[in-house]
């Protein structure tokens, strides 16, 4: 799917950006090759202060629907009130990046379907 390249994620990740959403400087596009070779699209990110690897991706792999994983964790975070909004105010903006890139991916659908 053209609009799951490293290029096109790296751009909707700076026009949310622009949007004024407070984008953290780990959130990256990674590689991830689907079966015939394509980019399925995958966006990572290392919560502050939880130490927890989260990512998102198209769920299931080629809908426009996206999700937000978050991986096992071995060991409790235990966190005083100031670290927990911090930690509350980055899940908003992963919470709110889901909802754009679902947005954007079936925006880009639409316009291939209907030609406009």
């Amino acid at each position: 799917m053209p609009f799951r390249t490293k290029e096109t994620l790296e751009a909707w990740l700076t026009e949310f950006a622009e949007l004024g959403y407070p984008v953290s400087n780990r959130l990256r596009v990674m590689a991830q090759d689907g079966t015939d070779g394509h980019d399925t699209g995958l966006i990572g990110l290392d919560l502050l202060n939880a130490g927890t690897v989260t990512y998102l991706q198209p769920e299931p792999i080629g809908s426009t629907r996206w999700a937000v994983t978050f991986e096992a964790r071995e060991q409790d975070v235990t966190l005083d009130a100031g670290r927990a909004l911090e930690l509350s105010t980055e899940l908003a903006m992963v919470s709110a990046l889901c909802t754009f890139l679902q947005t954007k991916s079936a925006a880009f659908i639409a316009s291939r379907t209907t030609g406009g």
